[in-house]
């Protein structure tokens, strides 16, 4: 029985700025990948490239098909929403007690 070996495409980037490269590094650190995987993944997200066999379904092909016996989202309702709420600004003269040393 024969055992082949396929190999995938691959490219070199050249003239990267050397600030892309220490974030690809950092973002490749922080999930536990290699550089290389990061950038993989980089490109297929932003490429929307999806690995899924074609039979698969997504997340929201699964649930109006779970729901569709009780009759589906087609009369779904989102709740009202309640007004826009602003971040506070700690810049304020109600915040300035928080500068203060204790005595």
């Amino acid at each position: 029985m024969a055992s082949y070996i396929t190999s995938m495409p691959s490219f070199t980037i050249r003239n990267l700025d050397p600030a892309v490269k220490d974030a690809l590094r950092v973002r490749a650190a922080r999930h536990g990948h290699s550089m290389e995987q990061e950038a993989r993944i980089i490109l297929r997200t932003a490429l929307s490239i999806d690995h899924r066999p074609d039979s698969a379904k997504s997340f929201g092909e699964e649930m109006q098909a779970l729901f569709a016996p009780l009759g589906g989202f087609d009369d779904f309702q989102q709740a009202p929403r309640g007004h826009e709420r602003h971040p506070p600004d700690f810049m304020a003269p109600e915040y300035d007690h928080f500068d203060d040393p204790k005595p």
